[in-house]
């Protein structure tokens, strides 16, 4: 870390009013070129808020600007757009990918700054008849990887890729700027293996020797006490704690997130329901999803259990419940409550009582550019008929809005949704809050039974903890049958009966939940290609 007289960046007092919420509240700090600062804090701490403000994200100015001074390299700065952030050195990573799919990992690196050749006609004509110089992209794109410090195909198209390299190839692209001083990372490494992540990790290390600034959000916070020189947590808008990180736990920082204690391994409650009858019976199950191994899935589910399917990424978890439900092709036999249930076809699966929380909430899971009340309540509406009035034997029907705002009001509540109202625009709630919309959405259809996709993907340990709470309560108290799919086994191993660990595409082994994480492990890679 190079420490120098005046910061590369200080913030002073910096406020934020946005949509009626004020979710910025005096925020100082200050980061030293070369300095790693971990930033932490709960999904609507103000995280994002903060580093939008910082790279001069439309969205703020759009919403009133803020207040507070903001300096960078010494001077003060108010970026009006990315761009001019870009041009003074800071460079961001989101979590959404912004890459161009049919262009390779160079054309993405360099997009916009790629070298040119001139020629006797652009010299005649102007630079629009100029040619790129395909030779001298390869030679900065394979710099920019070299910096990172990973292997990935350069000429590979982004379609192709695997979701990691696809991560490593947005980190590349600002690491090929010369100018690059701060670079921001938000979640980077929610999408990688763990190999991946540690490599990345090396990556950070590698930047900040040479000088880049970089501030690293991250809800992995042993990853944060590996790599950074400060940890910063944010509640409620608010700097709680500045320390530095050979000064803190993970326990610590959990703490200041959430302003109370959470026992991240809580005792599980497991039971055996072996005497109960079987509610869903797969067998030969195969889907065909991208990325998913599904070749011979055969699984009997208890009713009313909580069961949890875990694996390493890529061996078929994920492709069970999206095959089951219709998102994906899929062939073989599933049996549920005692009839068939119809492959292919969303809607069936529906009408049959079985609902379904994606892994892919912005995907799949929510109409971003609607209400919270549309998206709570329109399934409900559209499969079952709730929450619509009807005339002359239902010939005629209409919303009715109050039973719409109670519905979604019921659900805020309970799985304590941060928003300002019911009519509040879904795409405006932080990432954990929009998960808990997606719970929310699939408790109104008042469904039998439930699978539900990484449901604390990418949220904050706060979160996380409520979100297990309501998939538990809802399971306890409405005996609805629940399959848990989670790459982290030791959420399975916090709320689920049974683990059933999926590898090559087939089911390896189903244990008690008290099992020790050893024999899950084991199970984990015995069919592994």
């Amino acid at each position: 870390m190079t420490n120098t007289k005046s910061p590369l960046l200080e913030m002073r007092n910096v406020k934020k009013d946005f949509y009626g919420n004020q979710v910025l509240s005096d925020i100082n700090l200050t980061l030293q070129a070369g300095e790693v600062l971990g930033l932490c804090g709960e999904n609507g701490a103000g995280k994002s808020t903060l580093m939008k403000i910082l790279f001069g994200m439309d969205v703020i100015r759009e919403t009133g600007g803020y207040s507070g001074d903001i300096l960078f390299n010494g001077e003060k700065v108010n970026f009006a757009s990315p761009f001019e952030a870009l041009e003074a050195g800071i460079g961001m990573v989101h979590q959404e990918f912004s890459l161009i799919p049919g262009f390779t990992a160079t054309e993405n690196i360099l997009l916009n700054r790629e070298p040119q050749r001139r020629s006797v006609l652009s010299e005649v004509f102007g630079s629009r008849l100029n040619t790129l110089n395909y030779k001298e992209m390869q030679r900065r794109s394979a710099e920019a990887i070299e910096k990172l410090g990973v292997h990935i195909d350069a000429d590979m198209v982004i379609n192709d890729m695997p979701v990691g390299h696809k991560q490593f190839t947005e980190i590349a692209r600002e690491l090929s700027k010369d100018q690059l001083k701060l670079l921001i990372l938000d979640e980077p490494t929610a999408v990688l293996t763990e190999k991946e992540a540690e490599a990345l990790l090396d990556s950070i290390r590698n930047m900040s020797r040479r000088g880049i600034a970089v501030i690293f959000i991250t809800h992995r916070l042993h990853e944060i006490l590996s790599v950074c020189d400060r940890v910063v947590v944010m509640r409620d808008g608010r700097v709680v704690r500045d320390v530095p990180s050979g000064e803190t736990n993970v326990m610590d920082i959990t703490r200041w997130m959430v302003g109370r204690d959470v026992d991240a391994a809580a005792q599980n409650e497991a039971r055996d329901l072996s005497n109960e009858p079987t509610i869903l019976s797969i067998r030969n199950l195969w889907v065909d999803m991208p990325g998913e191994i599904v070749r011979n899935v055969n699984l009997d589910v208890k009713k009313g259990e909580i069961l949890g399917i875990g694996g390493l990424a890529g061996q078929g978890k994920l492709g069970i419940p999206n095959g089951i439900m219709g998102l994906y092709e899929a062939g073989g036999t599933v049996i549920f409550d005692g009839k068939e249930i119809p492959l292919n076809n969303p809607r069936h699966c529906l009408e049959a009582n079985l609902a379904f929380v994606s892994e892919d909430r912005r995907g799949v899971g929510l109409l971003l550019d609607e209400s919270l009340e549309w998206n709570v309540a329109f399934p409900a509406m559209q499969i079952q008929g709730k929450c619509l009035k009807k005339l002359l034997g239902g010939l005629i029907k209409w919303r009715d809005e109050k039973a719409i705002t109670d519905l979604t009001n019921k659900y805020i509540k309970e799985l304590a949704i941060k928003c300002t109202s019911s009519k509040q625009k879904a795409k405006e709630l932080s990432g954990g809050n929009q998960q808990k919309v997606c719970l929310a959405k699939a408790f109104a259809l008042e469904p039998k039974f439930l699978f539900v996709s990484e449901p604390t993907r990418g949220i904050d340990v706060g979160a996380k903890a409520l979100v297990l709470e309501a998939l538990k309560r809802f399971n306890r108290e409405n005996g609805v049958t629940v399959v848990m799919i989670s790459s982290e086994l030791e959420e399975l191993r916090s709320i689920c009966d049974r683990i059933a660990i999926v590898s090559g595409g087939k089911i390896a082994g189903i244990l008690p939940a008290t099992e020790p994480s050893e024999k899950f492990g084991e199970l984990m890679v015995s069919g592994v290609r």
